[in-house]
């Protein structure tokens, strides 16, 4: 093995970071003219950045995979005849440097032999820097192409990305997954389990050594790992299990993921190479299979299911809620900020697992979470929410319908998140079979048509606003006019009227 190194959280999938610049590259960039005159020819030598400096000694200057620039003028007059370019060369390799270009003019006609040999000596690549080509143009010349290189990986990524999101969606989603990730990375990708056994495999397998390793490095990301503490001592102690692992095998690049839940599925993966975005494409594969694997391994999946066929068979809310957990329940109706496409299953698993609840429901543009009582809805970054209040099983209807509300008032106001409002009401006082009957009394003129007394609930919780129930109910604020008069018309009453308001309101809440 070459090394292995290990993540402790990889929490937060990273970006890709910017990759760096082959010096092959920056040699076929006609407009700098740079010629390769000493040293290695390695297709594989790359550039991170480049440097300008006049220094002796540019050691302590240097961090390592720099081209460092410089015009000639620490030279020495009788630097030819002693060791001051061997000592000038090796400190810059000792230092990482990755190559070195010098400039001919003002200082020097032609590159001294002495430096081209020193060069050849310690594999340092030597560049010839024409009088017409400036340091900054070279240095920019190298930040353009850390800037395509940048771009270009983002954009696998992101296409990457993508198309794993779309493998989760197919009915054999893991083994969709396993495939596009080997496609993805070029190499070979698998599923352990909580022993360590082979679930799934995609791609072309390796050979048996890094075959090997890499399910020896699954088990050094799977929860549970324990060392022992030293001949002295051989009771194994636990330790502080990584996210992830690599290593290299025979060429093999070889990395493991353990998968969220801590329930000792781990995800490995082997390639040929090592690009930049590999880690954030399999990253973003190991939190899909988490998802997945928590979905369909987990006790409460199967509560879940056996919840799901009581009810198809017959049984009432209340006979099945104790299988999911939990007295009261609130509803959560949650819509994206931004104008788009309706959220897809993944971002509403996101979104769930933010709320606390694997209970989920999308349709119609709207997500749909089923939260224990006993957790807080908060406002989530790029949704808009809105929350019922806490009700037992019998009241889950209800509460689905105060949520749709709140929804519909936290978008007209531009609230992030709008509760439901439980506070004790006048209405309260009326016994509520007499409150009920006055309700449907008093709006049986307009109880056929829905689209009318929705619009008034909407309109009269909002304050009579044309433009935000208009928001609310996603139609024209003519039609909430036409509507609203409308109304007035079939039940003969005068909507001016703060009094007829508020007894609307109250019918509404009880209708």
């Amino acid at each position: 093995m070459e090394g292995t190194s290990t993540v402790s959280d990889t929490s937060a999938t990273p970006v890709p970071p910017t990759p760096p610049v082959p010096l092959s590259a920056l040699l076929a960039r006609e407009d700098l003219g740079l010629r390769h005159i000493a040293g290695p020819s390695d297709l594989d030598t790359v550039i991170h950045w480049a440097h300008t400096s006049e220094m002796a000694d540019p050691y302590p200057y240097l961090l390592g995979g720099e081209l460092l620039l410089t015009a000639g003028v620490h030279i020495p007059e009788a630097a030819g005849s002693g060791t001051y370019f061997d000592d000038y060369v090796s400190r810059i390799v000792a230092a990482g440097g990755a190559a070195l270009g010098f400039g001919l003019a003002p200082v020097h006609d032609t590159v001294p032999r002495a430096l081209v040999a020193a060069c050849d000596t310690y594999g340092l690549p030597l560049l010839e820097v024409p009088p017409q080509t400036t340091f900054s143009g070279v240095a920019r010349a190298v930040w353009q192409l850390m800037a395509q290189a940048r771009l270009a990986e983002l954009r696998r990524v992101t296409e990457a990305q993508q198309s794993l999101a779309a493998a989760a969606a197919r009915p054999d989603p893991v083994a969709a997954v396993l495939r596009r990730l080997a496609q993805r990375v070029s190499g070979w990708a698998v599923l352990y389990g909580p022993e360590g056994a082979e679930l799934a495999r995609a791609g072309r397998t390796p050979e048996d050594g890094p075959v090997t390793a890499l399910g020896a490095l699954a088990a050094v990301v799977r929860p549970g790992a324990t060392q022992t503490a030293g001949p002295q001592d051989p009771t194994p102690s636990p330790t502080p299990t990584p996210s992830s692992a690599t290593d290299t095998v025979g060429g093999t690049h070889l990395a493991a993921y353990a998968l969220g839940g801590g329930r000792g599925f781990v995800l490995g993966v082997a390639a040929p190479r090592r690009d930049p975005g590999d880690h954030t494409i399999a990253s973003v594969a190991a939190v899909l299979l988490s998802l997945l694997t928590g979905e369909q391994q987990s006790g409460s999946g199967a509560a879940r299911s056996a919840a799901l066929v009581r009810l198809l068979l017959g049984a009432t809310p209340e006979d099945v809620a104790p299988l999911l957990g939990g007295d009261r329940w609130t509803v959560v109706h949650a819509r994206p900020t931004a104008d788009g496409p309706a959220p897809d299953a993944v971002a509403a698993s996101a979104l769930g697992a933010a709320l606390g609840s694997v209970l989920i429901d999308t349709g119609g543009g709207v997500v749909r979470v089923l939260v224990p009582g006993d957790r807080e809805p908060t406002a989530q970054e790029g949704w808009i929410c809105g929350v019922s209040a806490a009700v037992g099983p019998h009241e889950w209807a209800s509460a689905d319908a105060q949520a749709a509300r709140a929804l519909a008032r936290a978008r007209a106001t531009r609230t992030p998140l709008v509760r439901h409002g439980e506070r004790p009401a006048l209405a309260d006082l009326v016994p509520p079979a007499d409150a009920e009957a006055h309700a449907r009394a008093l709006l049986a003129p307009i109880a056929a048509t829905p689209a009318l007394t929705e619009t008034l609930r909407t309109w009269l919780s909002l304050h009579g606003s044309w433009d935000r129930t208009a928001v609310a109910l996603a139609v024209h604020r003519n039609t909430v006019r036409q509507r609203i008069a409308r109304c007035a018309a079939l039940l003969e009453a005068d909507l001016d009227d703060a009094d007829v308001r508020m007894e609307l309101w109250f019918a509404l809440r009880e209708g």
